[in-house]
Parts: C-alpha cells; sequence; structure tokens
C-alpha cells in the first residue's frame, strides 16, 4: 500500500446518441446518467436529424465501428422498430430515453401521446417566443445596462465582479424568465429606483473572497493584463464581499451563495426563490378574497 487511496482505472466507452431533432434532448439524459458512472470515460457520438429510414440506415455502420450502448430519441414507431431490431442483432443495448417518462405520464393522465412530430419540444409557439424575449432582455439588460426599465425584469441579480451573474442570467432566460443583472462596486452607486422595484424579484449573489480572488487571477492571467492587479487583490476583494453582504441585508433580499455551484445550480435555486414569492402571493391573494 503506498497510503494513497484505490482508485478504479477509467475505463472509455463508447455511446450513440440518436436522435430525431436536435439532440439536445437525448444528450442532455445521457449527460446526466452517465454522470452517475465516474469510473466511465465516455467517448460520445451523437446523430442528430434522423427522420428517415434512410438516414437511420447511414449511421448504422458507424454504430458497428465503435459499438457501445445507443441511446435514442425517436418519436417514429418504424424507425425505432428498426433501431432495436439492429441493437439486438449486434448484442448492443438500446435504450429511448424518453418513452419510460411518455408512458408514466400516460398512465397517470389517462392519455395516449398525440404528436409524432420529432423535436416537438422545439416549436415555435407562445413559450419559444416568451425565451426569446427574455434572451433579447438578458442581453438588453446585461451589466447594469438600460436601468430606466429594470422593472419589467422579473429577476434582477445583485452581485460583484465574477459571481456568475450574466450567466446564470443567459441561463434563465432559456426558461422564458426575464433577469437583468446589475454590478456591485463599493464606489459606484446603485441604479436611481432599484431599492422601490415592486415586480422584480431581487437576488444577491455571494461567493466567498479567496474563490473570488482565485477566479479573477485566472482572468487576469487570461487577458495578459497584470495592471489590473488590484482586481484580484485579496483586501479589495474582501471589501467587496462584505460591502455586496451589507447591501443585501439592507435590501433584505434573498442571497445564493454562489462559492460552490455551477450556472445550472445557480439558475435553478434563483428559478426556485421565484416560483416560492409566486406562490406565496397567491396564498396571500387567496386568503385576502376569502376575508382571512
Amino acid at each position: 500500500m503506498n497510503g494513497k487511496a484505490d482508485k478504479k482505472p477509467s475505463r472509455a466507452v463508447h455511446f450513440h446518441l440518436v436522435s430525431d431533432a436536435t439532440g439536445e434532448t437525448v444528450h442532455a439524459i445521457a449527460r446526466a446518467s452517465l454522470a452517475r458512472f465516474p469510473e466511465v470515460r465516455p467517448a460520445e457520438h451523437i446523430y442528430a436529424l434522423v427522420t428517415s429510414e434512410e438516414s437511420l440506415e447511414e449511421i448504422l455502420p458507424q454504430i458497428l465501428r465503435h459499438p457501445g450502448p445507443v441511446i435514442y430519441t425517436l418519436v417514429s414507431p418504424s424507425l425505432e422498430r428498426r433501431l432495436q431490431s439492429f441493437c439486438r442483432a449486434k448484442n448492443l443495448p438500446a435504450i429511448s430515453a424518453l418513452s419510460p417518462i411518455v408512458a408514466a405520464l400516460g398512465n397517470y393522465l389517462g392519455s395516449k401521446r398525440e404528436t409524432s412530430l420529432p423535436g416537438g419540444q422545439h416549436v415555435m409557439d407562445e413559450a419559444y417566443f416568451q425565451r426569446m424575449e427574455a434572451l433579447d432582455f438578458a442581453i438588453a439588460h446585461d451589466d447594469g445596462q438600460m436601468a430606466e426599465t429594470l422593472d419589467e425584469a422579473d429577476i434582477i441579480l445583485l452581485g460583484v465582479s465574477r459571481t456568475s451573474k450574466t450567466p446564470t442570467c443567459i441561463y434563465l432566460a432559456h426558461r422564458g424568465i426575464k433577469a437583468a443583472n446589475v454590478p456591485l462596486v463599493p464606489d459606484l452607486p446603485l441604479p436611481d429606483r432599484l431599492e422601490s422595484l415592486q415586480t422584480p424579484l431581487i437576488v444577491g449573489l455571494l461567493a466567498s473572497p479567496a474563490r473570488l480572488a482565485q477566479v479573477r487571477q485566472k482572468r487576469l492571467a487570461a487577458h495578459l493584463d497584470p495592471s489590473a492587479s488590484s482586481y484580484s487583490d485579496p483586501d479589495r476583494v474582501q471589501e467587496e464581499a462584505l460591502f455586496a453582504q451589507r447591501l443585501f441585508a439592507r435590501l433584505g433580499c434573498p442571497v445564493v451563495d454562489v462559492t460552490h455551484c455551477s450556472v445550472e445550480e445557480t439558475a435553478a435555486a434563483v428559478a426556485n426563490l421565484l416560483r416560492e414569492r409566486g406562490e406565496r402571493r397567491e396564498k396571500q391573494e387567496e386568503e385576502g378574497g376569502h376575508g382571512f
């Protein structure tokens, strides 16, 4: 024994992701599932827009070149049967990413799936245009811009530099949430009316000073700008963090610590805060309507 914890050697495995649409759904499901197997090094092969027998037949030899599990989202029964038959003959697992979920929902709802349209989740419906509007809003209101229309936001994120404000806003926009962000700098005033806004939910983003300094140092190194060394100076970062904490306490706004969070986790936490506020307001309205 050398005193080190034994580690299982990583194992490379080919995974074939087949979709009749963009492939985003099957890719996300596969990534989330494979994360449960840290000893595996996945080699992903993505086949998008497989909507005909011809396009399916074209990819089958590619699957054989690097045999491995096949995960798919195909709404066409004939294409699904063909892929399943092929995989059985080659002793490869073929896994439908959505069928168990669709079947369970159908049993609960007492309904059968109606659509046979590939990529049905990407149709240009009202929700699609809502997402596009939210994305335009996030870009226009990035980094404190267009402060005069902040009252149109669903969420306003406050935080010092490198607390993931911009990517979190973009991620929220893809969920149809209008998010703006305002940078916190001790020497600069906040936008007028920020503290008096009633419609948007204001959320503070915090990170540990040590983490902020580390991220800022990497950013400076990438941009080869040593003249901005105060940007990552530990004392300066500590001062900014305390300034942000005091401001959040004064505003009484919820705070999300992003020190160890991915952008997806931060966005999920912020979206939950918005949902919870909506539920509280709805409950208050119901109680008020009943004279409570």
